[in-house]
């Protein structure tokens, strides 16, 4: 265990904050017993490589014994987190919040266990929402039901009257129904938000890097922004009630600031501080900015096989070491020898490429589907074929080319449809050629490439 622990503590990890070494003991001697927060704002629907970074970390800490709590920032995620940004988040609907949740959870479910002894989410409106929050249609009928020695009463009551809600509110707690709480419910009220603001000081929430950016640029800080922090840190504090305790938090760097203000957090209140790993952010396929949708510079977990190896395929040759350090499972010694290679000028990054991307599938798809995928790649880029397993989409006859390249998920907007079409980068593979005119209606089966990666069956 110890060499696994070695590579545990040193692959991917940018920075570890565990003062006198209480969470590596404690993974050593009870590792049953220790508890790991994982937070996600879910706004946005799709799990890309760089998140499977950090998952893939959290299932090797239960693969030790340790207990992962999955916690949707479902009430964070309608102020958002102002990270690696120079303006505001624009504000994310409850609705959107909750449908990129269900995504979320089911994503994340495919590389960690979701069994009770090692895992368990929940949502941050358990405590940040109040029983006055609730709200009922008025034709909903609710019965408190009161036991008098053999009898039982049963009194109606007006589900939007505050015994109502009260009532509903204790009932429908993930703490209680989920986790199983069996003392008082916690919930973060005003004044216990204002008494954790007393202890936390104004030039320690503006030391954060990106608010010193923007201070510096004469832009606006909001007041709701400076906030985050503290709230990702009461949240450490209420898990650390819920669970027994809070033992780790993992995130990116762009996370570290708000992590360590869950130690301060749990310090005020009594509790033993959390420690912070931070991981080193992956860069994109651009290998210049961090890996995000926004960016368009993603590799998400759940696309097609034969996208996600032709955007590995399509990385610069200096993102290559990094790949296979934070995105596989090749041993770091192996991952050192072909860094070495490479800057002697030994290694082919083609070939290194083509392992690399065979990997990735195999992790996220299975060794089968990363065989077809490079087979399917060699076909395309070397013989100008059509991959075997191509997605087939149902369109109606006259449909606009457009609409259908965006709802088949091809590409992302309208935008980038006419865009492709327009620079030629659209081509029909049954011997039509190019397709430039974004009016073009399709009125019969086709098969189209899209760009260099990207292929699509139309069945009308």
């Amino acid at each position: 265990m110890e060499k696994e622990l070695e590579e545990f503590f040193s692959r991917g990890v940018a920075e570890f904050i565990d003062p006198g070494s209480s969470f590596v003991e404690k993974l050593k001697s009870s590792p049953s017993k220790v508890v790991v927060k994982f937070g996600v704002d879910p706004t946005r629907p799709d799990i890309h490589l760089g998140h499977a970074v950090v998952l893939r970390k959290l299932r090797k800490l239960q693969d030790f014994g340790c207990k992962v709590i999955f916690l949707v920032g479902d009430f964070t995620a309608l102020i958002g987190d102002p990270s690696g940004r120079n303006k505001v988040r624009p504000e994310v609907t409850h609705q959107e919040v909750e449908a990129n949740m269900k995504t979320y959870l089911e994503q994340a479910g495919k590389i960690l266990r979701t069994d009770k002894e090692v895992f368990s989410w929940i949502k941050n409106s358990d405590w940040f929402l109040n029983v006055t929050d609730l709200s009922f249609d008025p034709s909903n009928k609710a019965e408190l039901t009161v036991k008098s020695g053999e009898k039982e009463i049963s009194v109606p009551l007006d589900p939007n009257s505050f015994v109502g809600k009260a009532f509903a509110f204790e009932q429908s707690r993930m703490q209680v129904k989920d986790v199983g709480l069996k003392s008082q419910v916690s919930v973060v009220t005003l004044r216990t938000f204002l008494a954790t603001l007393r202890k936390i000081t104004h030039s320690r929430l503006i030391e954060r890097d990106m608010f010193q950016e923007r201070i510096k640029n004469g832009e606006e800080l909001y007041m709701h922004e400076m906030m985050y922090p503290v709230l990702q840190g009461i949240d450490s504090s209420v898990l650390a009630t819920i669970y027994g305790a809070c033992d780790l938090e993992v995130g990116g760097t762009d996370q570290t600031f708000n992590m360590l203000m869950g130690r301060d957090v749990m310090k005020q209140n009594g509790q033993d501080p959390q420690a912070v790993m931070a991981f080193k952010l992956l860069e994109g396929t651009d290998g210049k900015e961090k890996m995000s949708k926004s960016a368009d510079n993603y590799i998400g977990v759940n696309e097609n096989p034969d996208i996600i190896f032709g955007k590995i395929m399509s990385i610069p040759d200096l993102s290559i070491i990094s790949y296979f350090e934070m995105c596989t499972y090749t041993p770091l010694d192996d991952v050192a020898k072909m860094k070495k290679d490479l800057e002697a000028g030994k290694g082919n990054p083609k070939d290194l490429k083509m392992r690399l991307a065979k990997e990735v599938v195999a992790i996220h798809h299975g060794v089968t589907a990363s065989e077809t995928a490079e087979k399917n790649f060699i076909e395309i880029f070397s013989k100008g074929s059509v991959p075997e397993n191509i997605v087939e989409y149902k369109v109606s006859a006259g449909a606009k080319i457009v609409d259908c390249l965006v709802d088949s998920d091809t590409v992302s907007s309208k935008n980038e449809a006419r865009r492709l079409l327009e620079n030629g980068a659209v081509e029909e593979m049954e011997g039509g050629g190019k397709i430039s005119d974004p009016e073009r209606v399709i009125n019969k089966s086709t098969t189209l490439r899209v760009g260099k990666k990207r292929f699509i069956r139309f069945v009308v």
